[in-house]
């Protein structure tokens, strides 16, 4: 990676695309960090009723947190590609829009867009609701005399309502208008890059805070530790079953075609972070519900205590985990349906003159990838599930230990890097490597053909 790095800085368009995103990535950046007038700082980490927020606010660089113009950040536009991506599936008409080339991707990429502003608006009135049913997150202390007085009345509080809503969506969509300029004119995928700048960011911001108060033994142990399951990412990201596909022999003309062998290359986690996005959501929905409109009933009371993990109840953590494992196995075997289709791609082979060694053309092709797939999901989903589960108790490990070791009560450091944001880390990382990569491999080949035209005119 440092090899490809320092390869692209001495091609001056590569140099200058890199140059371009650094400079996106400030401008986000600049935005986690102007405050909202309205909203005071949220403790999420250690409020229980408000640790729903705690994915939102590490994909968000903190930005939620402290109460600022990203405090939404690009989630809508992660939900909305979602929704949308799912529904290309679903509804024939958005599925022959996007198999129309550029012209329908764009299209697609417009409703993605209406559909993030309506998520951005709809996400923007939950938080206000929810902050709003919790005493000392909506400030109007800084309007002051008769002001302060109107805007804490009952009228006064729907248009203090009604203008948060208005600039977190706003903020929300220059989220999404920086990520789309940092694919356009920068490296890599900008919506994945502003994931990890935030992630990573929120990483950074607590563990210097656990150095500065002079924890270095907890932050060493936190830092190996977040290296072995980086470690363990990773080889499990690149790990795949190559299925070989060879071509017969084909006599065109007086040409003589195919001969070959191929393999159809089959990831252990294709899915990718997509399962664990969905469990979580699905998960954190019912509560997001309950605490927003009906914060003070004793379903609610019922429903921490027993249904999530934050109740610190054996029963509700253990029945939270059981739920949680089991809707990352059935996303990860559905968005694997969503991947990989065993019956066109058989069709495909056949068509072409292939087949699998061993295996029929046809229907038995078919059967053949679809058991391979799914008992290669199976161990995705499993592997899923372990990164949900362990990195959470690894990092309190050294609570166990004694007295001395406090990493497990700091839970800013602990919740930092959650399993959705590690595995986000590692697969932008990767993605951005190869796109590097590519970018460099491009520059060397247009060189080539330019040298290569330039001597044929001559």
């Amino acid at each position: 990676m440092f090899e490809t790095i320092r390869n692209a800085f001495k091609i001056k368009d590569v140099r200058k695309k890199i140059f371009m995103t650094i400079l996106f990535v400030v401008l986000f950046r600049l935005g986690c960090y102007i405050t909202v007038p309205g909203l005071s700082q949220i403790d999420i980490d250690t409020n229980g009723g408000l640790s729903i927020f705690g994915l939102l606010n590490s994909i968000t660089g903190s930005a939620l947190s402290q109460g600022t113009l990203f405090s939404l950040g690009i989630s809508p536009y992660i939900n909305a590609s979602i929704i949308v991506q799912l529904l290309t599936v679903a509804i024939p008409a958005l599925e022959k829009m996007s198999k129309e080339g550029d012209e329908g991707r764009e299209k697609i990429n417009k409703i993605t867009r209406w559909v993030t502003l309506v998520l951005a608006i709809v996400s923007a009135v939950g938080i206000y609701l929810t902050l709003g049913n919790t005493s000392g997150y909506i400030d109007t202390t800084w309007l002051g005399g008769q002001y302060k007085n109107f805007f804490e009345s009952n009228g006064g509080k729907w248009i203090m309502g009604i203008y948060i809503v208005i600039v977190l969506t706003g903020g929300s969509m220059l989220c999404m208008w920086i990520g789309e300029r940092i694919t356009e004119y920068g490296v890599s995928n900008g919506i994945s890059l502003l994931i990890f700048v935030g992630i990573v960011s929120t990483a950074a911001q607590n563990l210097f805070s656990t150095l500065a108060n002079g924890n270095w033994l907890e932050a060493l142990i936190f830092v190996v530790g977040l290296v072995l399951v980086f470690l363990f990412i990773v080889w499990v990201d690149g790990a795949e079953r190559k299925i070989k596909v060879q071509y017969a022999k084909q006599v065109k003309g007086n040409k003589m075609y195919g001969g070959q062998s191929t393999y159809i290359p089959i990831k252990v986690n294709a899915s990718g972070v997509m399962p664990l996005i969905f469990a979580y959501a699905l998960m954190s929905f019912p509560t997001m519900i309950i605490q927003t409109f009906w914060p003070e009933s004793p379903f609610n009371t019922w429903w921490t205590t027993y249904m999530t993990a934050a109740g610190n109840n054996a029963i509700g953590i253990v029945v939270y985990n059981v739920i949680l494992a089991i809707l990352i196995f059935v996303f990860a075997y559905f968005y694997s349906q969503i991947q990989f289709n065993p019956v066109e791609i058989a069709r495909n082979i056949q068509n072409n003159g292939g087949f699998v060694m061993g295996i029929r053309p046809g229907r038995e092709t078919a059967e053949y990838l679809a058991k391979v797939v799914s008992r290669i999901t199976l161990w995705g989903a499993v592997f899923l599930a372990i990164i949900a589960f362990v990195p959470s108790i690894l990092f309190s490990i050294p609570g166990w230990i004694g007295p001395k070791f406090q990493l497990a009560t700091d839970q800013r450091l602990v919740n930092s890097m959650s399993a959705t944001g590690m595995l986000i880390v590692v697969s932008v990382a990767l993605e951005f490597n190869k796109a590097l990569e590519n970018q460099i491999l491009m520059r060397h080949y247009k060189g080539l053909l330019g040298s290569n035209s330039k001597g044929f005119l001559r």
